[in-house]
């Protein structure tokens, strides 16, 4: 499992790789290409991640009740939903929310490629 400082040296990896790709990219593209873009820097740069990767949701009693696809999946363990709108919206961190608490998992990130303005938060949700 994660360290507390492994979750914020992968967090702050990733917010340096997204944002470059930023950059180059400026907005204007669908969200596939940046989806694209990220995933390719992201393998190039060592770290683990997976594409359009299913990931079981659970209802409280443990049963799985279905699948959703992540965006992105870093190690198992980060969700990255990426996003092409004007500005986030409460929307979409109840989207990245909901994917963490019925999947299970603790640590996700939002990512908005659609503005000028480079937009990511980070979401953690304990297990308890």
């Amino acid at each position: 499992m994660e360290t507390s400082v492994n979750v914020r040296e992968m967090c702050d990896r990733v917010r340096k790789i997204a944002y470059d790709a930023h950059v180059y990219l400026a907005h204007g593209h669908l969200e596939k290409v940046y989806e694209n873009a990220l995933a390719h820097r992201l393998k190039k740069a060592g770290i683990p991640v997976a594409q359009q990767h299913p990931v079981k949701v659970y209802d409280e009693d443990g049963e799985i009740i279905g699948d959703y696809i992540v965006d992105l999946l870093i190690d198992g363990w980060l969700v990255i939903e990426l996003k092409t709108a004007k500005t986030l919206a409460p929307e979409h961190e109840a989207q990245i929310l909901g994917y963490l608490k019925a999947a299970r998992l603790e640590h996700g990130l939002l990512i908005n490629f659609g503005s000028y303005k480079f937009e990511i938060r980070k979401f953690a949700l304990s297990k308890k």
